[in-house]
C-alpha cells in the first residue's frame, strides 16, 4: 500500500489532498528580534499562514529547508498539530557557500549516512523522520565539487530508503547535468523532481521530461527575487558593496508553459508550488504578499483553467503527482 512520512508519522497517501511541494515555513518571519526572542511566535506565524480556506483543498505542505538554514523539526510538528496540515520535511544541503562547514568537509559516505539516518531514525535527537530528499542544490551555471558530492549522497540515500529526490536548480540552470549525475548513481529518474523549472524555459523543461524526470513549477507568485552570490557574514566583513543579482519573470508566461505541457500530455510530470518566504512576499506584494499560501489555489488554478487546462490535469498536478512521489513502500 505504501505511506507518506510526515512530521507526525506515516499517513495514507489518499489523505494528502492538494500538496504544496516546495515551501519553507520556517522562513516566513523577519528574525528573532521581531518575535521578542520567543520561538513560539514562529510557530504561531506558520499556523496563521496555513489558515487558508478549506475549500481550496490543500492538506499537505512539503518543507524543503536545507540542513543548517534554520530547519526546525520540533516547530514543524507543532505547526502541523495546531493547523491540521500534514507537513513533510526534507533533508538536503544548499549551495556550497551556505552549507555548514562540517558538511563541506564531510566525505560522500558521511553525507549519505546523514540522509539515511534522518530517514530511518530521525532528525538530530528527535524521532521526526524526513519524507523526501531535497531541495538538493546546485549553483548558478555550475556544480561545485561539494554540490556534486551532496547530490550523489542524496542519490545513494534514495537507493537505500526509496525516498524521492527534489533538486534546486539556481535560476533553472544545470538541470540536465543534475540528471546525468543521478543517472550515474542508478537513480530512478521517475522519482526525481527537478526544481525551479519555471525559471528555465520550456525547451529545458521538455528535455527534463524526455529524460524521464519530473519538472517543478514551484516559484509561482515569486515574480521578482534577489540572489546574493555569496552570503555576507556580519562578524567578518568585509563591509561595502557585495554582488547580488535581481530577477523578474512574470507568472503569465509560466501559466502558458504549464498549459502547453498539459496540452502535450505531460500533466503527470508537472509539480506546482510557491517557494514562499517572508523576504519574497515583501518583494511580491501583489501575489505572495496579498494572498500568501492561498495564491496557488485562489489565483493560479483559475488562471490555468481559463487557459484550457482541464480539472483532471489540475488534480493530477496538485494531488496525484505529489502522492505518487511522496509514497514509499511499507
Amino acid at each position: 500500500m505504501g505511506h507518506v512520512q510526515t512530521v507526525r508519522g506515516p499517513v495514507d497517501p489518499d489523505d494528502l489532498g492538494r500538496v504544496f511541494t516546495h515551501e519553507h515555513l520556517n522562513l516566513l518571519g523577519p528574525g528573532a528580534f521581531a518575535f521578542g526572542g520567543r520561538p513560539d511566535v514562529g510557530v504561531d506565524l506558520g499556523v496563521g499562514a496555513l489558515g487558508i480556506p478549506a475549500e481550496l483543498g490543500f492538506r499537505t505542505l512539503v518543507d524543503l529547508t536545507p540542513i543548517g538554514l534554520g530547519r526546525n523539526p520540533i516547530a514543524m510538528r507543532a505547526i502541523s498539530e495546531a493547523s491540521g496540515m500534514h507537513i513533510v520535511l526534507g533533508a538536503s544541503f544548499y549551495l556550497e557557500p551556505y552549507a555548514p562547514a562540517w558538511a563541506r568537509d564531510a566525505s560522500l559516505d558521511e553525507l549519505t549516512d546523514v540522509f539515511v539516518r534522518q530517514a530511518t531514525t530521525g532528525i538530530d535527537d528527535t524521532d521526526i523522520r524526513i519524507g523526501i530528499l531535497g531541495e538538493q542544490a546546485t549553483g548558478l551555471g555550475e556544480i561545485t565539487s561539494f554540490e556534486e558530492r551532496a547530490l550523489r549522497a542524496a542519490a545513494r540515500a534514495h537507493r537505500a530508503t526509496g525516498l524521492a529526490i527534489n533538486t534546486h536548480c539556481t535560476h533553472g540552470t544545470m538541470a540536465l547535468e543534475q540528471l546525468a549525475i543521478l543517472r550515474e548513481e542508478g537513480v530512478d529518474l521517475a522519482r526525481v523532481i527537478v526544481g525551479h523549472m519555471d525559471q528555465a524555459g520550456l525547451d529545458t523543461v521538455l528535455a527534463v521530461v524526455a529524460a524521464g524526470a519530473n519538472a517543478a513549477y514551484d516559484t509561482l507568485g515569486k515574480e521578482i527575487w534577489d540572489f546574493v552570490l555569496t552570503p555576507q557574514d556580519p562578524t567578518t566583513g568585509p563591509e561595502g558593496e557585495f554582488a547580488k543579482r535581481g530577477y523578474f519573470r512574470g507568472d503569465a508566461s509560466r501559466f502558458d508553459e504549464i498549459a502547453e505541457l498539459v496540452r502535450r500530455g505531460h500533466a503527470d510530470r508537472v509539480f506546482l508550488s510557491q517557494d514562499m518566504t517572508g523576504l519574497e512576499a515583501y518583494l511580491n506584494a501583489n501575489t505572495h504578499g496579498t494572498h500568501g499560501y492561498a495564491y496557488l489555489g485562489r489565483i493560479v488554478v483559475p488562471r490555468l483553467i481559463a487557459l484550457g487546462v482541464p480539472e483532471a490535469a489540475i488534480h493530477q498536478m496538485l494531488v496525484g503527482n505529489p502522492a505518487r512521489l511522496l509514497t514509499v513502500d511499507d
